[in-house]
């Protein structure tokens, strides 16, 4: 459990404060609108309906305030870099969960919207079976009021309604019942098209239909706009107390008798002002994206790999960070991430894309990457970028010792954190912290090693050179492999060098028994903070995380294992 605290504790906290803030939301809204006294005739009409409608409503308003600031790419990276001097990194780590808090927030912006949206149903089935005299006369003589000079109404729905569809049509003619329509369509399209099915197969339908945010804050700030739900007022309720005049609504505006209570629209929650803050905060950094274009020179690698370097010109970056790269020429609205994989000390940066779907193939031929003859640097298509947006990755000169684990691709941000390594070794760095790296890649294609061995034979021969070959331990495995591959393996198995990789250090055949590997790791290192780093699937996600906790030591002294992962 005390393993579980240090790797999760703080998350868990901030869940559940998050959690209990919805929790206080609802229970105290519902009571509102279940006892005030200036809702006593709005209940008499609706019943249950009212507080199971108004409720629900606050926590929408509440997590749609959330929603976006997950996704302020800009705000996070600002606040990664200003925590970095303040805080520690067990909460700097909270910020690489954004995407996970994401997804939390719209799944209960889900439940509530489900929730508010039944209970407004029976509100408006209710309402319009009173309105037709076809419910009891204590409501119908509410739906009365405000038929007459000098009355103020209190059921919504006022004219004449067709005998078929009543609810439908008093639905579809009020700005609530439209923008309600809309909302929850959005809502569908946006959470449906997440799947992670459509997401990494159909990109393009994922990034469209998340755009119709747009509408959907839009309808949110205009949803209460006509005021439906009403309440008493202030004024009638001095007059007299409605608990004492229900008895008989025929007798209201007698002389001696309770007067006629009097109503207004119900005010928009204070909420909604809320929302529209990181509406406009999330629109302004998404305004900064156009300011930064590069012209890029393009190195293409083996099998389809391709390198895009682009001149720095005032860009400030960090190991591990990411940018949203655009290509006009490709597609004009469509943005997609890629970890940088130059390291700050270079005087460019670049990214490393395998062409693996219609928008790398089309950037692929854009870059004149199909063709064999060179390609003039002028002719290169202008790329659009975004960035850079911190990552886990950047807290890795914040330990002694880590662990970088990359699956496939997802060896891209170790290439900036190894490539800033061998620099810093050049310049003869004396103040790094980090001492030792062990350094893991898992892949299935011999094929995808190419690109990246000249960096691991850089860093091999420039640790040798300065007697310091054990800072980096390093471990490729291939887990994909054919009959005839392992007959050329095996033949060449006593050569001084890797066959795949032409390292020292050999390639290994099948998945790391990482159980074996913390255990010798955290023997090696007692007493330290291991900082395990991770580029790859849930997956192996889920087992590197279940394999801190368990490996972790209890109490202030002993190893700890601190899981990062990165997330786009």
């Amino acid at each position: 459990m005390g393993n579980w605290i240090e790797n999760e504790g703080l998350s868990i906290f901030v869940v559940l404060v998050w959690l209990g803030m919805n929790v206080f939301l609802f229970i105290r809204f519902y009571r509102f609108y279940d006892i005030e006294p200036q809702y006593y005739y709005t209940r008499k009409l609706l019943g249950f309906a009212l507080p199971l409608a108004r409720a629900p409503a606050a926590c929408l308003n509440f997590n749609c305030m959330l929603i976006l600031l997950p996704v302020c790419r800009n705000l996070l990276s600002f606040l990664r870099g200003s925590s970095a001097k303040c805080c520690s990194t067990r909460i700097r780590r909270q910020l690489d969960r954004n995407l996970t808090f994401h997804k939390m927030v719209a799944w209960m912006i889900a439940l509530h919207t489900a929730i508010h949206t039944i209970a407004h149903l029976f509100n408006v089935e209710w309402c319009v079976n009173a309105r037709v005299n076809k419910s009891d006369s204590y409501s119908i003589a509410l739906s009365r009021l405000g038929d007459k000079p000098g009355e103020t109404y209190l059921n919504f729905a006022r004219e004449e309604i067709p005998q078929q569809s009543r609810g439908l049509y008093v639905a579809v003619t009020r700005v609530a019942g439209i923008t309600g329509i809309v909302i929850t369509l959005c809502l569908i399209l946006i959470i449906t098209s997440s799947a992670k099915t459509i997401r990494r197969s159909y990109f393009e339908v994922f990034w469209y239909t998340h755009h119709l945010f747009v509408i959907f804050f839009i309808g949110l700030a205009i949803h209460g706009a006509e005021r439906i739900v009403r309440q008493q007022t202030q004024e009638s309720l001095d007059k007299d107390n409605p608990e004492k005049c229900d008895k008989d609504p025929s007798e209201w505006g007698k002389p001696g008798k309770c007067a006629i209570p009097q109503f207004a629209g119900n005010p928009p929650m204070l909420w909604k002002a809320r929302v529209k803050l990181p509406f406009f905060f999330f629109f302004l950094a998404r305004a900064l994206t156009f300011w930064r274009k590069n012209i890029t020179k393009v190195v293409t690698h083996p099998f389809k790999t391709i390198e895009l370097q682009m001149k720095k010109k005032g860009f400030k970056m960090e190991v591990g960070q990411y940018i949203f790269v655009k290509c006009p020429k490709v597609s004009r609205l469509e943005w997609h991430p890629f970890t940088l994989t130059s390291a700050p000390e270079e005087d460019f940066f670049s990214i490393h894309i395998r062409i693996v779907g219609d928008w790398t193939e089309g950037l692929f031929n854009a870059c004149g990457c199909d063709k064999q003859e060179f390609q003039d640097a002028w002719k290169l298509p202008k790329i659009a970028v975004d960035g850079p947006f911190g990552t886990a990755s950047e807290d890795v000169f914040s330990y002694e010792v880590v662990m970088l684990v990359g699956a496939g691709i997802g060896v891209t941000p170790f290439a900036s954190i190894l490539k800033s390594v061998w620099y810093k070794y050049c310049n003869n760095a004396t103040n790094l912290r980090l001492k030792k790296i062990y350094f893991y890649w898992l892949c299935r294609d011999t094929h995808a090693f190419e690109w990246f061995a000249d960096l691991l034979q850089l860093l091999e021969t420039q640790m040798q050179e300065r007697n310091n070959a054990g800072f980096l331990s390093y471990n490729i495995y291939l887990t994909g492999w054919d009959e005839s591959q392992a007959d050329h393996f095996a033949v060449h198995h006593d050569e001084e060098k890797d066959v795949i990789t032409g390292l020292k250090q050999k390639t290994l055949y099948g998945r790391p028994n990482w159980d074996n590997e913390f255990k010798t790791i955290a023997s090696q290192h007692p007493n330290t903070r291991i900082g395990v780093f991770l580029c790859g699937p849930e997956a192996l996600a889920e087992t590197l995380s279940k394999q801190c906790i368990s490996n972790s030591e209890s109490g202030p002294r002993g190893v700890h294992f601190i899981f990062n992962k990165e997330n786009f």
